[in-house]
């Protein structure tokens, strides 16, 4: 049984969409009950009209184009895909609108077009809103990471102090002690505490306050120089396979970092082939085929290490790079590694993704700007650290690291002044009597940091070299002078006040 007209009309009038129909002309032939309530007009005010009415006015002449071209070629589907669309009320206000287009054909053959149209502001203030809490939930979290790495980077200045010292001591005792029993503990204290040093640095680098030395490398031969340690590493079950492109890659970064961030990931591969696989760490460039520029541009270096381990689950991998988070039992992972990763590449102008299948393996794909600069040469072994007779002003807030650089000082020769603050350095100078050949001065202290000191003394017009001692990339903006990283290994301390003196 087939519905009468009258159903057909009431059927019409109670949709829950605003539905119009207009000839092939524009002109309103119809419209329904929900339509009259959306529109604010009544249907007996709005039949006969041109279409464009509803439309809002500096829309109308694109429509009138619009519905010339829909009428050519009528057939159901959305109108204005992939754009804001609104209609125009009888007060003349609009709302954001959303309609979709059918055609008819009545007896006559004349083409009718069918407009069903829905107010959509509920659903794009919702929407509106969830953006709103996601920029808040976000900008919460840059919030939180950024205090994280405030901390962090406290942490690691007062923390490398702490290992200063007992590098000091300890080569102060490798020097004194011949006993090979003792010489063996001295190596173990040593070795303990350059990977508290290595630590100290991966929370360094999650901050971003690593102090960095960038330079022009060849991403190949970064990769063979960390394969040979690595074979050693990740162990007999794992066959480590290198797929590297022939031409150089030439990146501009820090050679340490970009070491890291190889180590890192083949470590975590390792983690993930408990039983054994195949670790293959390859490079290429995005320009080759089956190369996606994950970075935007297509003159990147690509990096990619790939395991055949466990996998991960979309939710894991997700958060892979969310500092501390791990799947390893809480004696086996810090939770980092993979932010280490992320942070230097990010540092770089990079960028880093994880595809991994549970059951098949991961691939971590790590890209980087190339750059046109020329390698830099390779430099010649350092000499052993000389000593000297010169006198020295040292400025270092804490004590137990003043007192034994000091005294390593001393022990080559050196005349030593020593100050626990910028201002106790000025109080030094000012009585007079003691003239200094080299500021050497940590960069982070209260009161005044080292770099003032530094501009201080040059306005008194005390010309000396300057060496900084800094903890983290923070505090590590000096206008002059040379700059060291602590914890500072005895030789490169004395091969660089050497030669700041010999300037």
């Amino acid at each position: 049984m087939e519905p009468s007209e009258g159903v057909l009309r009431g059927l019409l009038a109670a949709a829950p969409d605003a539905l119009l129909a207009a000839d092939s002309d524009g002109r309103i032939v119809f419209v329904n009950d929900q339509a009259e309530r959306l529109f604010g007009w009544r249907a007996d005010e709005i039949v006969g009209k041109q279409i464009e009415i509803l439309v809002p006015a500096d829309a109308g002449a694109v429509h009138v184009r619009y519905r010339a071209g829909y009428v050519a070629d009528p057939s159901p589907r959305p109108m204005g895909a992939g754009r804001q669309l609104s209609g125009r009320r009888k007060d003349d206000s609009s709302f954001p609108a959303e309609i979709s287009l059918s055609a008819v054909t009545d007896s006559a053959g004349s083409v009718l077009v069918l407009a069903a149209v829905r107010d959509v502001t509920d659903r794009l203030e919702i929407q509106a809103e969830r953006e709103r809490q996601a920029l808040a939930a976000q900008r919460e979290q840059s919030h939180r990471l950024e205090s994280l790495g405030q901390l962090a980077g406290g942490v690691a200045h007062d923390f490398n102090n702490l290992l200063g010292v007992i590098l000091n001591y300890n080569a102060v005792l490798v020097r004194r002690v011949t006993d090979p029993v003792a010489l063996s503990d001295l190596a173990e204290i040593r070795a303990a505490a350059e990977r508290a040093a290595a630590m100290t640095r991966q929370l360094l680098t999650f901050a971003r306050r690593d102090v960095v030395h960038p330079a022009a490398l060849d991403l190949n031969e970064v990769v063979r120089g960390v394969a040979s340690m690595l074979d050693r590493t990740v162990g007999e079950h794992v066959d480590l396979r290198l797929d590297l492109r022939r031409e150089m890659l030439v990146v501009h970064a820090d050679r340490r970092q970009l070491e890291q961030v190889i180590v890192n990931l083949a470590l975590n591969a390792r983690d993930a082939m408990p039983v054994g696989g195949i670790l293959t760490i390859s490079t290429t460039a995005s320009q080759e085929e089956g190369v996606a520029p994950e970075t935007g541009s297509g003159n990147v270096a690509v990096l990619r290490v790939t395991d055949t381990g466990h996998g991960m689950t979309d939710d894991v991998a997700l958060r892979a790079f969310d500092p501390f988070f791990t799947t390893k039992p809480h004696s086996q992972g810090t939770g980092l590694g993979l932010a280490m990763v992320h942070g230097i590449v990010a540092q770089n102008d990079g960028a880093v993704a994880i595809d991994s299948t549970v059951g098949v393996g991961t691939t971590v794909t790590v890209t980087l700007p190339r750059t046109a600069d020329v390698l830099g040469v390779a430099e010649p072994p350092a000499p052993a650290a000389a000593g000297g007779n010169e006198r020295i002003l040292l400025v270092e807030d804490e004590a137990a690291l003043r007192l034994i650089t000091a005294r390593i000082l001393a022990e080559h020769g050196y005349s030593v002044l020593t100050a626990p603050d910028g201002v106790h350095a000025l109080e030094i100078l000012e009585r007079g009597s003691e003239k200094i050949d080299l500021l050497v001065t940590d960069m982070a202290m209260p009161r005044m940091n080292g770099d003032k000191l530094a501009q201080r003394l040059v306005e008194r017009g005390i010309g000396v070299p300057v060496v900084f001692l800094t903890g983290h990339a923070a505090s590590a903006q000096a206008s002059s002078g040379r700059l060291l990283s602590k914890p500072v290994a005895l030789d490169d301390l004395m091969r660089t006040i050497r030669e700041a003196l010999d300037d």
